[in-house]
């Protein structure tokens, strides 16, 4: 109840700071069998763990959470408007060994329960039917992919089919992962989608009502591995990629995901839900929210010029910071550095909660984040110190000391031609003058 209370209060400042920021913690008493994994706080983007984070992998159907956000995302997209299976989806999707929906060519569904087939029962033909019935082409639908990916800045993605069927064009890393599912979870049908355990399909022209079941295991009560704080998002199965697993999960105001990729494939254990299991307890066990900033206690002062009653300025963190944390982490380790060169300074006039300078937040010698410094007042400028500055500024710029060379030059080539001038009439005196003779004899 106590963190419950203190996620409420700090909850109204607490800062988001930049994607994925790094943290150096180590899960204990237990190992991370993944490949590749990520384990990230929702409130705060702040990485609690992580393990080859940017390494390729392959996504197998970790893939259909970019196909789904395609089909939501199009313009074509209409939840009650039926599509048709089709022959030509049947003949794409035979021998890839891909998980199949029971959906029957020339069978109609609704255009969200086409949805449901993607995602939740993972069904490959249906995500050939949503390429061709979004993209009008597979190869236009997986370009659209790409464009996504491109524009959330997913760096280490690309997308060779809808399905996640391995292909060597076909690859991410947990962190474009995590980034890609945080925008997914923005859009409300995704995530309730993603968070549904059964969905009941209507009756159609071809078939009676159907019930779906989701793939993954961590959220399903029924299943050994169930974990009660466990919501969505996505399983994935290739011999390739191994089994992965992204999902999320949330207890007493704390919002975790986990990202997996590369679990070891055994008949008699599931990995990818147990280290998911493991990384939630550890940190909901081990870490809670941290107030390290607020707003009322001035960070540090910069020099102030320009201002007659005051020469330095009190910077102030713009908003509370609030770090996921140990809950054993010694406060003497954690750090707010101004980013503040030396000689740096600014000039009045200063507005109230003007951006002067950002600091970093430092803990265990990392940055956990960066945090704005704004002035809590307005200082006004003095007219007479102004007009003294601008004119030193105005004497000493370039155009000045251009004029001063020039000055310099004229002043030197006068004197010069003073001194030459002189030379000349000096020597006309020293001539001497010698008088004819008036009578020569």
């Amino acid at each position: 109840m106590a963190k419950k209370i203190s996620c409420l209060i700090f909850a109204i400042i607490i800062v988001v700071l930049t994607a994925f920021p790094a943290a150096a913690y180590t899960p204990t008493g237990f190992d991370v069998d993944a490949k590749a994994a990520m384990l990230i706080s929702l409130d705060t983007n702040e990485v609690l763990y992580e393990k080859a984070a940017d390494q390729k992998v392959y996504p197998a159907s970790i893939t259909k959470i970019m196909t789904l956000i395609i089909m939501l995302e199009s313009k074509n997209f209409d939840p009650e408007a039926k599509v048709t299976m089709t022959e030509e989806v049947d003949a794409l999707i035979t021998g890839t060994d891909s998980s199949v929906s029971n959906v029957q060519e020339g069978e109609q569904i609704r255009q969200i329960d086409l949805c449901y087939f993607v995602l939740m029962q993972s069904a490959g033909d249906c995500a050939y039917l949503a390429a061709l019935t979004y993209g009008g082409t597979v190869e236009n639908f997986v370009k659209k992919m790409n464009e996504k990916a491109k524009k959330l800045g997913l760096e280490g993605t690309h997308y060779g089919n809808p399905v996640g069927l391995h292909d060597e064009k076909t690859y991410t890393t947990a962190r474009d992962t995590a980034t890609l599912t945080k925008y997914a979870l923005k859009n409300e049908t995704f995530k309730k989608i993603c968070e549904s355990t059964r969905y009941t399909v209507p009756a159609t022209n071809m078939s009676d009502e159907r019930i779906l079941s989701t793939t993954n295991f961590l959220h399903d009560n029924t299943t050994d591995y169930y974990y009660q704080y466990a919501h969505g998002v996505k399983t994935g199965y290739t011999d390739e990629a191994g089994r992965c697993l992204v999902s999320t999960a949330s207890y007493d105001g704390y919002n975790y995901m986990c990202v997996l990729f590369g679990c070891t494939v055994s008949p008699s254990l599931r990995y990818e839900f147990v280290d998911s299991r493991n990384l939630y307890r550890w940190a909901f066990n081990n870490f809670s929210f941290k107030q390290i900033a607020d707003t009322k206690n001035p960070v540090c002062e910069i020099p102030l010029k320009l201002a007659w009653d005051t020469d330095h300025l009190p910077l102030y963190v713009e908003d509370g910071f609030i770090s996921v944390m140990p809950d054993d982490a010694d406060d003497s380790t954690i750090i707010i550095k101004p980013n503040i060169e030396e000689g740096q300074s600014v000039e009045a006039p200063v507005k109230k909660g003007q951006k002067i300078a950002t600091a970093d937040i430092i803990y265990a010698e990392k940055v956990i984040g960066t945090v704005n410094l704004i002035s809590h007042e307005n200082i006004k400028s003095n007219f007479f110190l102004v007009v003294l500055d601008r004119l030193k500024a105005f004497f000493g710029s370039s155009y000045m000391i251009a004029v001063y060379i020039i000055i310099g030059i004229i002043v030197l080539l006068f004197i010069i031609s003073v001194i030459r001038l002189n030379r000349n009439r000096t020597k006309k005196r020293k001539v001497k003058y010698i008088p004819m003779d008036e009578d020569k004899e």
